[in-house]
């Protein structure tokens, strides 16, 4: 058994401080020194001791104010929520024990209480690390295999089309959708980005958003139509895909980056007769909707890499004073990868 931290132990914190105008600054976070959780846990609680967080694009949404009542709002002065790794010290939960190694939807702190039935809480198997808990066998992996088969409903011989490609998310659907017999172009940025993708993620095309027409690409690569889109990005890149897709397609929507700094909302597709008249279906999704069926999406994530046909790329931070600085390199396109910060040193 693990030795319980003393009370005086000190517990770092980013909390919320403003809420952020565009992209977020430091000035928009308070670090605190706070002291180990004091309070007795309640039945189903345990503490965590998180070692590892995932920024996770989908933290600037959260910092919004409240009034979207389909995602959450962190208070101002709340400790910022978002995905971790790290062992259980305390427990007060049947499933889990002090000394288990978990993943979870923690807060930027060294010690959270968390209740694991409401924060996709599981065991790590023993061969996987804290940072690869969050990378290649984490949430964003995750969101990318249920999100291509699931919501895509992938068949082989499939067109498929994913922007944000060289993303966490997207790299994994895209790759997925290779291993299903689908013929795949990758949207990314820059010549590194799309050399990866093509020798090592194995696609069939890139569009180089920064150096090509994207509509006119697509038109080329997509003569008969897109079968599939996989969207990280929304905007014009969206509206392009709509365009082009084929009868009967199907949108992923997955997650709309161009809009996560702006004050106002993305703007949606403007030709929704297409929608209509083609029988397109566009749907969004959460990881989460999926969480009961995590155990076989991570046998097949971990066999798939393990042998060498699954790609990934882990942009790993050190030190907990670094969240708020790594954080923000997911929007100005300077990460390398699932972006992590490792805190275990």
């Amino acid at each position: 058994m693990m030795p319980r931290p003393q009370m005086t132990t000190i517990n770092r914190q980013w909390r919320l401080a403003r809420r952020p105008s565009g992209i977020a600054k430091r000035e928009d976070f308070e670090y605190v020194e706070a002291s180990y959780p004091t309070t007795p846990l309640q039945d189903g609680e345990v503490v965590v001791n998180n070692y590892a967080f995932l920024c996770a694009p989908t933290i600037r949404n959260w910092m919004d104010p409240p009034g979207n009542s389909l995602y959450p709002s962190i208070n101002l002065g709340q400790v910022i929520m978002g995905p971790a790794s790290g062992v259980v010290v305390e427990s007060r939960h049947p499933d889990f024990s002090p000394g288990d190694r978990v993943a979870t939807i923690s807060s930027w702190q060294d010690y959270a209480v968390i209740r694991p039935d409401q924060s996709m809480t599981r065991v790590l198997p023993d061969d996987h690390g804290f940072i690869e808990a969050v990378g290649v066998f984490g949430l964003n992996s995750l969101t990318g295999y249920f999100g291509i088969r699931e919501v895509g409903a992938i068949q082989s011989g499939d067109r498929v089309l994913v922007s944000g490609a060289a993303g966490s998310a997207g790299s994994v659907a895209a790759q997925v959708a290779k291993l299903g017999g689908c013929n795949v172009v990758g949207i990314a940025g820059g010549p590194e980005k799309c050399r990866w993708l093509l020798e090592d993620c194995g696609l069939d095309a890139i569009i180089d958003y920064k150096s090509e027409d994207i509509r006119t690409r697509i038109s080329e690569l997509f003569p008969d139509g897109i079968n599939v889109f996989f969207d990280n990005v929304g905007g014009e890149i969206l509206q392009a895909a709509v365009d082009n897709m084929a009868e009967f397609g199907r949108i992923v929507l997955c997650g709309q980056i161009t809009g996560y700094n702006d004050n106002a909302a993305p703007e949606g597709p403007r030709n929704m007769m297409r929608l209509i008249y083609g029988g397109i279906r566009m749907q969004g999704f959460l990881v989460g909707h999926f969480a009961d069926r995590f155990d076989n999406a991570l046998r097949d994530l971990t066999e798939w890499e393990r042998s060498g046909r699954l790609a990934h790329r882990e942009d790993v931070r050190s030190g907990f004073a670094a969240i708020p600085g790594a954080f923000n390199s997911l929007f100005d396109g300077s990460n390398t990868g699932t972006l992590i910060v490792n805190i275990d040193a």
